[in-house]
């Protein structure tokens, strides 16, 4: 992660796992702040605009999963 955090994005066609590996990251979803340390995860839902915000700083896993949508 850089000082500068993640700008916000959206992903419409897959969930987005986050682990933080080391350090603690402050993420936002759907405009909802939370903060994730050591050994945290969060999944992200298909469709939920997100970002990392400024300050976060560690070692982060994401991990894209792809798969079809309920319905599709």
């Amino acid at each position: 992660m850089g000082k500068e955090g993640i700008p916000e994005e959206v992903h419409e066609h897959f969930a987005e796992l986050l682990v933080v590996i080391e350090g603690q990251m402050t993420l936002e979803i759907d405009g909802q702040g939370v903060v994730l340390k050591n050994g945290d995860y969060f999944v992200i839902p298909p469709g939920s605009p997100h970002r990392v915000l400024p300050g976060s700083r560690g070692t982060l896993l994401l991990v894209d999963a792809e798969a079809p949508l309920p319905g599709q």
